[in-house]
């Protein structure tokens, strides 16, 4: 009972000089004095960092180490020590601030302890980032999806509305007739007509806290594909649970906010909900977003990734989409991928219009990478 009380106290002083318990934390024990000294101890150390990650992992430890009632004092505490709640209350702070991705990002994982009067105020500082990512990627996105949907919907025996002229003159100029001045097409080409839609993707983040940045950018893309009709667009958010988050897909806004920064990761289990969607194999496209550092069963999860290219999907890891440099993530694992034929690399969001042409088009998105330049992981040589 004395060695557990003096551990206690040890973890309520915080070790240096004032300590003179003389108890050596390890392990757990260890990790969560870390966690405590880098909230409570910030005005000797500079705080919990200047960047989203740093944040967002130290709201994913002390979900991990500290119960419920905890973590929410914690969390209350975090945001005063921030600045970020008299930033919220105070529309002339607000107005000096430059809204950037790291801030949006500690907005969105502070989300759910925010006094009521401030939700509004990080929603709009939100929205701004979101409407600048948005504008930047929005048409590229549109014209590469829509251009890819056209080409890979060719057909030979097209009704007479759906002739694309221009392709069929192009291809039948050789049969040009001088004294009639005009061409005579033996072949039409035009575009299959179809009900439902074209493509299925189904878009998996990870939301552990190297993966902030990632998170924004494929909620802005996932939004901006599901207004297109030819795709249908299904977005989900795990950690060690899955959500769906596919009927807020019309407002980027509150994907983000559904979602809970931080915290393990299970991607066995994310696979084994999104191989659930799947409906028709040939024409579905799966994008798991993650650094690969699975918390859940490996071994499934490689079993799962199999089915899933077996069955005809189009299966893209992405270890990273941002555009903040080379993300770590667990190399083996992502070898593993691409031997299977589910191509892992790192995406910046300019590529990704590419990336998802050439996943439309079925053509080979590991060629694709290499022509842009993106490294593709590849297996350990044994």
């Amino acid at each position: 009972m004395t060695d557990e009380r003096h551990r206690r106290w040890r973890l309520v002083l915080g070790g240096g000089e004032a300590d003179a318990t003389g108890v050596e934390l390890a392990d757990a024990d260890l990790k969560r004095d870390r966690a405590l000294e880098r909230l409570y101890d910030s005005d000797r150390q500079a705080g919990l960092g200047g960047s989203s990650p740093s944040v967002v992992r130290w709201l994913g430890d002390i979900r991990s180490y500290f119960p419920s009632s905890v973590v929410a004092v914690m969390q209350h505490d975090a945001l005063e020590r921030l600045g970020l709640r008299r930033m919220l209350l105070e529309p002339e702070l607000l107005d000096a601030v430059q809204p950037d991705l790291e801030l949006a990002t500690e907005l969105v994982a502070l989300g759910s302890v925010m006094p009521a009067e401030s939700r509004d105020t990080a929603r709009q500082v939100v929205r701004k980032v979101v409407d600048d990512i948005e504008r930047r990627i929005s048409n590229p996105l549109r014209q590469a999806v829509t251009g890819a949907l056209n080409r890979a919907t060719v057909t030979r025996r097209p009704r007479y509305r759906d002739v694309d002229w221009d392709r069929t003159i192009r291809r039948n100029l050789r049969h040009y007739q001088p004294e009639y001045r005009t061409v005579i097409p033996e072949t039409l080409l035009g575009h299959a007509r179809r009900q439902s839609a074209l493509r299925d993707v189904v878009i998996a983040v990870d939301q552990s806290g190297s993966m902030a940045a990632s998170v924004v950018y494929a909620s802005v893309f996932a939004a901006v594909m599901a207004s297109i009709r030819a795709v249908d667009t299904k977005l989900v958010v795990f950690d060690t649970s899955v959500v769906d988050l596919t009927d807020l897909l019309a407002d980027p806004i509150e994907v983000l906010f559904g979602t809970q920064l931080g915290g393990g990761t299970d991607i066995n289990r994310a696979v084994g909900y999104c191989q659930g969607l799947v409906r028709r194999p040939t024409d579905t496209i799966f994008v798991l977003i993650s650094d690969l550092f699975e918390g859940g069963v490996e071994a499934e999860l490689l079993r799962r990734v199999s089915e899933l290219l077996s069955a005809g999907v189009t299966v893209v890891a992405l270890l990273a989409l941002s555009d903040r440099g080379a993300p770590g993530f667990n190399h083996e694992l992502a070898g593993r991928l691409s031997a299977l034929g589910a191509p892992a690399f790192a995406c910046t969001p300019d590529h990704f219009p590419g990336l998802m042409a050439t996943a439309i088009e079925r053509r080979d998105v590991a060629r694709w990478a290499s022509e842009q330049g993106i490294a593709v992981e590849r297996p350990k040589e044994t």
